[in-house]
């Protein structure tokens, strides 16, 4: 075996996922993060299709399933608080009963668990430079550590360091789809139980959920926008644009905005996707969203992460280090499974916001009419055929 001695900048968890794989098979990791520790928290994600054959194999399965949401009803309402349609937890996620609804803090921290001993983690530091020699890669860190490693792999995110280093700036990669989304914590004023309400305006969507992990609960905004300029490190801006974004909107926004300045892990960005002709260069690779986002609106992206730690980290050890092998093998593999589920990101965010307000009272009117006819299993089983099909488009290698 060679090219033992890897660093993985990015302890999300792709990253965390990729030292499990790559520690199991004999490798030496290093866990590079710019926090200053694992995040908790976070909002609901979806484990489907081959992702969860990966948690099969890191035998977690049990504690996955112990972790689920829980959450039992989705409705759709009206300005008033009306509810227009209502359907069970999973149809309204979009899952299939087997699949596992979790939160994103839950699963960080499981799998670092998982990885603690035999895993070297840097928190609150990122990489300065690299350099990609014919035998390893020299990093210099913003600490001022300097160290050589025989490869680098990128899992920082959409908007990666590593990628911004070894391949470009991300205008290059990023392509915005016309969308923007906020997460935050909310206090669970409407009192849910393991519930969520999602209200439809003209061009915004808001919803509000509360799990059986979480005392409180959880808002999500989304809207439709042209580019907007800001900086993505300066949070009292980017609740300017949120608020601005929902002036005068109804239901209860003005209740779940007031309390955005006191949310602990407010998060705002835009919907975008990360499109590459090639994932690595030299002794650099990238996975998750650094090398392929699918975007929030995908439901996919957790999923994404999870099978492309496992590819990656198969193909090295079955390749015996040999990057050049195995980077190709990785992306062969790969390609097919997000190129399927990259197409799901337009498709579901023209269903979860609506341009007009005509298309909002017809899309409301559908809603309503479809939650009492007969046979609206079959209708919804329909709509959800795309996300089952994209979420088991590859063959897992051993």
């Amino acid at each position: 075996m060679k090219n033992t001695n890897v660093l993985v900048s990015g302890a999300g968890i792709a990253g965390i996922s990729l030292a499990f794989w790559l520690r199991r098979n004999g490798f030496t990791v290093t866990v590079v993060e710019r926090a200053p520790a694992v995040r908790t928290g976070g909002y609901k994600i979806d484990i489907r299709g081959a992702a969860l054959q990966v948690i099969e194999r890191m035998g977690l399965m049990e504690e996955v399933r112990a972790m689920r949401t829980e959450v039992r009803s989705g409705s759709v309402v009206n300005a008033a608080g009306k509810k227009v349609a209502s359907m069970d937890g999973d149809t309204f996620g979009g899952r299939e009963h087997s699949d596992a609804e979790v939160l994103r803090g839950d699963l960080h921290q499981l799998l670092y668990g998982r990885t603690q001993d035999g895993v070297e983690y840097l928190f609150g530091d990122s990489i300065a430079s690299l350099g990609d020699t014919p035998d390893g890669v020299k990093v210099a860190f913003d600490s001022g550590r300097t160290e050589v490693f025989d490869l680098v792999v990128g899992a920082d995110g959409m908007r990666s360091t590593t990628r911004e280093l070894a391949f470009g700036p991300d205008e290059r990669f990023v392509r915005d789809m016309g969308y923007y989304v906020s997460v935050f914590t909310v206090p669970n004023h409407l009192n849910l139980d393991r519930e969520e309400l999602t209200y439809v305006g003209p061009g915004r969507t808001a919803l509000t959920y509360s799990t059986a992990r979480e005392a409180g609960a959880k808002a999500m905004f989304l809207f439709a926008s042209e580019p907007l300029s800001y900086d993505h490190r300066d949070r009292a801006e980017q609740e300017r644009l949120l608020t601005s974004a929902y002036a005068g909107e109804g239901w209860e926004v003005p209740r779940l905005l007031q309390d955005v300045s006191d949310s602990p892990d407010f998060l705002f960005d835009s919907l975008s996707q990360v499109h590459m002709d090639r994932w690595s260069t030299g002794r650099v690779a990238l996975i998750g969203d650094a090398a392929h986002c699918a975007s929030p609106a995908s439901g996919q992206g957790t999923s994404l992460a999870l099978v492309g730690a496992y590819v990656l980290a198969a193909e090295l050890a079955a390749a015996g280090g040999d990057h050049v092998a195995a980077f190709n093998a990785y992306e062969r593999r790969m390609r097919p499974f997000v190129h399927e589920n990259q197409k799901l990101g337009p498709a579901n965010i023209k269903r979860m916001v609506i341009r007009s307000k005509s298309q909002v009272r017809f899309s409301m009117v559908m809603l309503g009419l479809m939650a009492r006819i007969p046979g609206k299993d079959r209708m919804l089983a329909k709509i959800m055929e795309p996300i089952s099909k994209a979420a088991n488009a590859i063959t897992l290698p051993q």
